[in-house]
Order: C-alpha cells, then structure tokens, then sequence
C-alpha cells in the first residue's frame, strides 16, 4: 500500500492541477468576471459545471484507489472529456467575454499542467489495464486528503454551477412565455 514518501508523479502533479484550478475559479471567475451574475455566461457555466464534476470524481477516485483493467480505462475517459470540455470552453469563452491577463496565463498554466498529468498517468495506465477489472486501494497520506478535499470542492462548485444554469434556463423559458 503507497503512502506519502511515495507519492507517483501524476498525484503531484493531480494536485497542482487542483490548486491552479482552484485559484482560476476563485480569482478569474467569481471575483474579476463574476461569471455567475454575467447575462451571457449561461453556456460557459454550463461547462464549468461538466468540468468540475469530471475533477470530482478524479481526485476522489485517483486519490484512494488505483483502478485496473476496465476501470483504468474509465480514468482515461474522464480526462478525455475534461480535455474536450476544455477545449470547448476556451473557443465559448473568448467569444463571449474578455479575458483577463490573470486568466490567460492560468489557462495556459493549465492546460500545460494538463498535458504532464495526462502523461504521467500514460506511464502508469498500461499497467493499470493489465490487471484483473477493480479497484485497489491506496493511500498517499497527506495526499489523499487533499485530493479528497479537492474531489469535495470541485463536487460542491458543480452543484453550484449546475443549479446556476437551471436558474438561467428556468428565468429565459418565463422570459419567452411572457406576453
């Protein structure tokens, strides 16, 4: 069983993942656009909420357990949409608002970061499919919690963006019934 002193490559870097992400939502979006309250956002809160679910459940599940044969390829499915959703996001995004220098660059940050999480779990995915379908459990001490943390926060934010866009779909349908 991993602990902390052995904690893989890609949960660090999983983890930084986490913090630039976090650092984007909390300063870009809520504090300089304040995207919740923006009358075009609906669509790129849309996504945010799609995004935020697929990191819930890949720091819960990479934090505790590392999946074999079927479910490793799950993993690989979820950064996949997280990818494509990112990239729909980036093209969305720029049409409907102007992005702050802040942004950009954590953007960038991100998607570099992105790239090293993907290949670092391109090392250890072979192995992962090799084995018999499950999951086994680990556990990186510190690591864990915080990823599990991390899988809390990124939960809640999807609730919050999800609920956020039902608001929106809800006011426009009594907009367009309106006489």
């Amino acid at each position: 069983m991993p602990d902390s002193a052995l904690l893989p490559p890609f949960a660090a870097a999983l983890l930084v993942h986490g913090i630039i992400g976090g650092t984007d939502v909390l300063l870009n979006h809520e504090l300089i656009a304040k995207l919740p309250s923006l009358p075009n956002a609906g669509a790129e809160q849309g996504l945010h909420c799609a995004r935020e679910l697929v990191f819930a459940v890949i720091f819960i599940a990479l934090a505790w357990w590392e999946p074999g044969g079927v479910f490793s390829w799950a993993i690989a499915a979820l950064f996949l949409a997280e990818l494509i959703v990112s990239t729909v996001d980036t093209v969305l995004e720029v049409k409907i608002r102007v992005l702050p220098v802040s942004e950009r660059i954590l953007h960038v940050l991100l998607f570099v970061n992105l790239g090293i999480v993907m290949t670092l779990l391109a090392q250890v995915l072979p192995g992962w499919a090799a084995r018999d379908s499950g999951l086994r459990f680990v556990h990186y001490g510190w690591a864990s919690w915080v990823l599990s943390a991390m899988a809390g926060a990124s939960l809640l934010w999807s609730l919050r963006d999800g609920i956020n866009v039902l608001k929106r779909r809800r006011r426009s349908v009594v907009l367009a019934a309106a006489p």
